[in-house]
């Protein structure tokens, strides 16, 4: 049985199933959704829970005494299995197979994954998973969905925002679940339950500290290393959201592209600039920067930007905060 993470809710309110699979590509989704399942066996008197981790060296063998393990004086078990490779291996793939035609009363198992492949999902072990079980796949909502994932959030706070609004957020936080969590939490904390207009949620996102991105914007630009260094210090200190970060250098870099290629294009720096839809004072600060760099490095520049998003999402490895910094050291030559 395959469920979404927002059926899951009402699903819990029946007796729980003897087994949960949780896979996807978004923490925040998965957390939830194993942290809901747990607290649903709580009150269904599963008091005992075991966590077992099957990193190298894992004996499966663990996985079948933990079910066998019950206290003689406490009610019934969950069991709370975690894959983080999502390779079970052979002898793991064969446990699992085995220990779904042990399912029984008293006994209830929450296997956590990650996202898994298309090799994994065909597997023999998933399969058994899938037939014996609940399957909850928590994915990312689409970029285009993101507006209406975030409105479902705001009414759980008895919150509501203008499109305008939500689809600011949305571009604020670049896909990352985890951050679009933390500024709608903020959005409770700053302001009361009704309807928020787009000022008020502008002035909460972008207010994350003290040291303005505008400001590492222009830096950027006008290929100030040193000052970038330091300003992207301050955000780090002041725990401002990566993505937002992120999201401030990749929009100069998107536009310095685009000016530069219209450039190449033997379009004049005016032309290219209002094809680019860079008016007023930016003007100024773009054309410099423009003409200061290839479309090579353009290219390289967003490339890098893309791999900055991968470890945000933790999709990569990295240190996220000196891969901004080498980001603006490309775009400073």
């Amino acid at each position: 049985m395959q469920l979404r993470p927002e059926q899951l809710a009402a699903h819990l309110q029946k007796p729980l199933a003897p087994l949960y699979v949780v896979h996807g590509d978004e923490p925040l989704l998965a957390i939830e959704a194993a942290d809901a399942i747990r607290a649903a066996a709580r009150i269904q008197g599963f008091e005992d829970r075991e966590v077992l981790t099957a990193g190298p060296g894992f004996r499966w063998d663990d996985l079948y005494l933990a079910a066998g393990n019950l206290s003689l004086f406490g009610g019934s078990k969950l069991i709370d299995l975690r894959i983080p490779s999502g390779k079970p291996g052979r002898d793991g793939g064969e446990a699992l197979q085995r220990y779904c035609g042990t399912l029984g009363p008293g006994v209830a198992t929450l296997i956590s994954l990650p996202l898994l492949d298309w090799q994994a999902r065909k597997a023999a072990w998933f399969t058994a998973l899938m037939e014996a079980g609940v399957v909850l796949e928590c994915n990312a909502p689409p970029l285009p969905q993101l507006p209406d994932w975030i409105a479902g959030r705001l009414a759980r706070q008895q919150q509501s925002a203008p499109r305008a609004a939500l689809e600011f957020i949305a571009d604020h936080v670049e896909g990352n679940l985890l951050a679009a969590h933390q500024e709608i939490q903020k959005l409770a904390l700053l302001h009361p339950a009704g309807t928020l207009s787009l000022e008020q949620v502008e002035d909460a996102v972008l207010d994350v500290a003290r040291f303005d991105v505008d400001k590492l914007r222009a830096a950027l630009l006008a290929g100030d290393l040193a000052r970038c260094g330091r300003l992207l210090d301050g955000l780090r200190a002041e725990d401002t959201a990566p993505p937002l970060v992120l999201w401030a250098l990749t929009s100069e870099v998107r536009t310095l592209a685009q000016v530069r290629s219209a450039m190449d294009r033997g379009l004049p720096a005016d032309g290219a600039l209002k094809e680019a839809k860079v008016f007023g004072p930016r003007q100024g600060p773009v054309r410099a920067a423009a003409q200061r760099i290839s479309s090579a490095a353009a290219r390289a520049a967003l490339l890098h930007a893309a791999r900055i998003d991968r470890m945000i999402k933790g999709l990569a490895r990295g240190d996220i905060w000196d891969e901004m910094l080498q980001l603006a050291l490309k775009l400073s030559k």
